[in-house]
């Protein structure tokens, strides 16, 4: 990412279309919300699945067609997402640890905080921090949480639980609100009629654990989808995956998930329809906020961004779950919404390239504040201001979790995206992929041998190759991250690479071989 890393003074908030001079700072909620895909959302064109304050938030908005979750895993993304740097540099993931206190200073809720704002957090946090480098990754204890980092703390531990009365800093609103989604809208509510006795300005974050799975939506919603008959996604099953790279179909993403979680044919209906109430619920909690604001008078100095931390497969290519670049999994859903921006006052579309990591970048340019030299996100607000403006030539996208074969390094641009699978054991060779985004939105077609795409494909391995160099650099040597630096590199040979490899992403591979024998076999008695 040569040249588009640079430090960016966040006061020159003139580009927003609006003075700051002599206006109080604005109040930042951010929604996250957990695998929550880009097409599952009315806002971007579902016919099925209903979010009415979404699509309400979304009109008033800017939503984005081309946001990207740098890593597709939500321990990574969060990290990601609250310090503005890549997996590479956070150090923090399943299968390598923790983000340290150190590095967690220099995320958006400590800054702000140190800059006079009121933070406050709700819901999955999803990562550990530790006082020092650690390979630990248990953020089941709240020790391993930074609880006194907020002046207001509602978090959860581990995945947290859709039962209230199970999350120790929620479980007072159990009897009303016995889902943790409408309890943390609840919360969230009741925060900000709060903050109308205060001077000063609050960052809310709310992280809700929905729609990640168990499958165990509200009950009160049951009947949102009642007698509904789901279309399968276009590019649905093994099928239509058959022609993607051998690595990708070596994870559990297809070996185990697409059976584990109800992916087939049989359960496809009972597990998307869940899936699409969840995020029901959640589409609700966020009415609960929008109408909290209003009711308070906070809602004309409130700006609101709304994502997730990760996309969802949904069957796409015969895929369960997330991780792998492909669209389904890596792209999400993102509304920008700033009331003072005297722009938006109908809903604006943008096909301009953002990521989690532009999060933070973001945040703090809302507050007025720098943007410390260490996070390699952007600010997104000149796309704001103008959605024609390009903020990066390129977006990475990677995977340093599971099996072996999985793991690997992307470069999406707006309109075409290039994988390189460094991987060649188990019978399997290194090997390119090249997808036309704008003419091949379900990645049906690898343009890598189309003579058509030649100096694309030469432009595209060109950044990919600079983007190495950048990890090289810049990226971390513990906690495993040290072997991306040989691993990613087109120019070394396998038998370097191979003799780098930590034993447990082989060990995690030769388990979901198991894993997957055993489910075959399972379904041949049946």
């Amino acid at each position: 990412m040569k040249g588009i890393r640079k430090v960016v003074l966040g006061g020159l908030l003139l580009i927003l279309g609006f003075s700051a001079f002599g206006q109080k700072k604005p109040n930042i909620i951010f929604i996250l919300a957990d695998d929550h895909s880009y097409l599952s959302a009315g806002f971007n064109g579902s016919e099925v699945v209903k979010t009415p304050n979404l699509d309400n938030l979304a009109q008033q908005g800017m939503v984005f067609d081309n946001y990207y979750n740098t890593t597709a895993i939500c321990m990574a993304s969060r990290a990601q997402i609250m310090t503005g740097m890549m997996e590479y540099k956070t150090g923090c993931n399943f299968m390598h640890g923790s983000l340290t206190q150190q590095q967690f200073q220099k995320s958006y809720p400590v800054m702000l905080k140190n800059a006079g704002y009121q933070v406050a957090f709700a819901g999955k946090f999803g990562f550990p921090v530790t006082a020092e480098k650690s390979k630990d990754i248990n953020h089941h204890s709240y020790d391993k949480l930074p609880v006194a980092e907020f002046h207001e703390w509602r978090g959860g531990i581990g995945q947290t639980e859709y039962e209230t009365g199970k999350n120790e800093y929620i479980k007072e609103y159990a009897a009303e609100y016995p889902h943790s989604t409408r309890a943390y809208g609840a919360w969230a509510s009741d925060y900000i009629t709060e903050q109308v006795k205060s001077d000063e300005p609050f960052c809310l974050s709310i992280s809700f654990k929905a729609p990640h799975i168990p499958n165990t939506p509200d009950p009160l919603f049951d009947e949102v989808y009642e007698g509904v008959t789901f279309p399968y996604p276009e590019n649905y099953g093994p099928e239509n995956g058959a022609h993607l790279a051998e690595q990708a179909k070596n994870g559990r993403q297809m070996m185990t998930l697409f059976t584990k979680y109800g992916y087939q044919p049989e359960d496809f209906q009972e597990s998307v329809r869940n899936y699409y109430q969840l995020i029901y619920g959640v589409d609700y909690a966020v009415g609960m906020i929008l109408d909290a604001l209003k009711e308070s008078g906070l809602d004309k100095n409130t700006v609101i961004i709304y994502t997730s931390d990760n996309g969802y497969h949904l069957g796409a290519h015969g895929f369960g779950g997330k991780v792998l670049p492909y669209e389904e999994a890596a792209k999400a859903p993102f509304i920008y919404f700033d009331p003072r921006n005297k722009n938006m006052d109908k809903q604006i579309r943008t096909n301009s390239l953002a990521g989690n990591i532009d999060v933070a970048p973001t945040i703090l340019t809302l507050a007025g504040e720098d943007i410390p030299e260490n996070m390699d996100g952007k600010s997104i607000l000149p796309i704001i201001n103008n959605p024609k403006t390009d903020i990066r030539p390129y977006l990475p996208v990677v995977n340093m979790w599971g099996t072996a074969p999985t793991q690997v390094l992307s470069i999406h641009t707006k309109d075409l995206k290039y994988i390189y699978w460094p991987y060649e054991g188990h019978l399997m060779q290194a090997s390119e992929e090249l997808f036309d985004k704008e003419h091949d939105a379900l990645e049906m077609s690898n343009e890598v041998n189309n003579s058509k795409f030649k100096k694309e494909l030469e432009k595209l391995r060109k950044y990919y190759d600079e983007e190495v160099a950048y990890i090289q650099k810049n990226g971390i040597d513990y906690n495993s991250y040290g072997f991306y630096k040989t691993f990613f590199d087109r120019s070394v040979s396998w038998d370097v690479k191979e003799k780098q490899l930590p034993n447990s992403f082989i060990s995690n591979y030769e388990r979901e071989v198991k894993k997957s024998e055993a489910l075959h076999k399972k379904k041949m008695k049946k």
